[in-house]
């Protein structure tokens, strides 16, 4: 049973930043279960605060919880803030308790006995030679440690992904783009499902290596969507069938029909068309997009559907072409790693002409999708993408990016259209290999037909 009652000088930490926290926290499956592991919540509790419509409502429900569960919570909650890598909310948490004790921060020691996080320092040990965010699935069963090889592999560019927060929409701007655009007030906004293959049978497919920072990319994802108020699905190392089984149930879910969107990410090795399974075989894109279409997904007919492939659409490395005129180049990003597989091909759809008249009996097949890929398709050259083992792929870092700078006031095509203008600018950065100064370019296709917008964090009152 725990103990009544949280610290002072703790209770005060949380009070006092509780406004930034509840804007800023991040409160998923991943913080959720690390609390129920140190049986700081109950699965009732748990349950009670993911059941919460918005954000700041599960972070909300989580900090008015948090003092009534014992000394040990403040300290279980910051170790949870730095294994779900959210380490400026743990830095001001811990500035914030400093200055009202002189105890160490989130560390209660008492007469004769360990220390009260001595369970949650020995859960941390095991993350200690890592610097990529933690893996998740949708169920974890436990948190998987990472191996010395994956912890010690060389890279120059040792930076965390960006992680400040989604800027907010405004009010004036809602209310002057709604009209025009799709709309996008329910809460949550949608579902959104992340399929990450990082690891592949070396039995089955013995051709395709882990791809390292993977989990980098499924991370920073996993972060981005919950923040624009997305419920995430999360699933690692699927084989075809299994890929195949879990979008099946996903398109089928009844709550679309109260949502107002939603996203699927799908990140492993490709060919042109398809990606690729932990097994070796196949999946074709062109059943993915079918599976959300308006024949096969009803429940979504009118409403925005998001695809993001992180996965390459060939083995040809684009080395670029020099420019004629202009500045030359004085730096590069640093030294990003090759993604070896390929990637699929876009939906063929947003080609289809016909009848633009809107109808209250008929629509297209497939509408109102738009796909974002890491790398180009072209009638001769299927390119390769780009991945970094410690911050992740160029394309989800960009994307990442954007979508938390500019999605207050800009709509994802024109998102897409930046995230194609930096990864353009971008270099890679190995010296004596041939990906010393490889290039990368990222496109997307749609079939939307009005202006989306996210509106993040803006709750419209009708």
């Amino acid at each position: 049973m725990l103990e009544c009652g949280m610290l002072d000088r703790d209770r005060l930490a949380l009070k006092t930043c509780s406004t930034i926290l509840c804007k800023q926290l991040v409160v998923d499956e991943l913080l959720i279960q690390s609390l129920q592991a140190d049986e700081i919540l109950t699965e009732a509790m748990a349950e009670n605060i993911m059941a919460a419509q918005t954000s700041q409502k599960r972070s909300w429900c989580l900090l008015l919880l948090l003092p009534k569960r014992g000394p040990r919570a403040f300290s279980s909650f910051c170790t949870a803030l730095q294994e779900t890598q959210q380490q400026h909310l743990y830095e001001l948490l811990t500035q914030s308790s400093e200055k009202d004790g002189k105890e160490t921060p989130g560390v209660i020691f008492r007469p004769e006995e360990e220390p009260v996080m001595a369970t949650t320092e020995k859960k941390r040990e095991r993350f200690i030679d890592s610097s990529l965010p933690l893996p998740t699935q949708e169920v974890v069963a436990a948190k998987r440690a990472r191996t010395q090889a994956e912890s010690m592999e060389f890279s120059l560019d040792a930076d965390s992904p960006i992680n400040t927060p989604v800027l907010p929409c405004s009010p004036d701007f809602y209310l002057s783009n709604c009209h025009q655009s799709y709309r996008m007030n329910s809460s949550p906004r949608g579902f959104a499902l992340v399929i990450s293959n990082v690891t592949f049978d070396p039995c089955a497919a013995p051709d395709l290596d882990p791809r390292k920072g993977g989990e980098v990319d499924e991370e920073v994802l996993r972060k981005v969507f919950t923040e624009l108020d997305y419920v995430l699905t999360v699933h690692r190392d699927l084989t075809a069938q299994g890929m195949k089984a879990c979008i099946e149930e996903f398109s089928r879910r009844p709550g679309h029909q109260t949502m107002d969107s939603c996203v699927v990410c799908l990140l492993s090795h490709g060919v042109e068309g398809a990606i690729y399974g932990t097994d070796g075989r196949l999946l074709q894109l062109d059943w993915v997009f079918e599976s959300f279409d308006n024949a096969h997904c009803p429940l979504l007919q009118n409403k925005p559907k998001m695809f993001f492939i992180q996965a390459c659409r060939g083995e040809e490395m684009d080395c670029g072409v020099e420019q004629m005129d202009g500045p030359g180049r004085t730096c590069s990003p640093s030294c990003e790693q090759r993604d070896a597989g390929r990637e699929g091909q876009g939906d063929a759809s947003a080609r289809q002409s016909g009848d633009m008249r809107r109808t209250r009996i008929k629509l297209p097949q497939r509408s109102d999708m738009i796909c974002g890929f890491a790398s180009l398709k072209g009638q001769s050259i299927c390119t390769a993408a780009m991945r970094n083992t410690k911050r992740g792929s160029w394309f989800v870092q960009e994307l990442n990016k954007m979508l938390r700078h500019r999605a207050r006031d800009t709509h994802l095509a024109d998102i897409m259209v930046q995230v194609n203008r930096h990864i353009k600018e971008r270099e890679g950065y190995a010296p004596g290999t041939a990906h010393h100064r490889c290039k990368e370019m990222s496109e997307f296709t749609s079939s939307l037909c009005k202006d989306l917008y996210l509106f993040p964090k803006y709750q419209s009152q009708y």
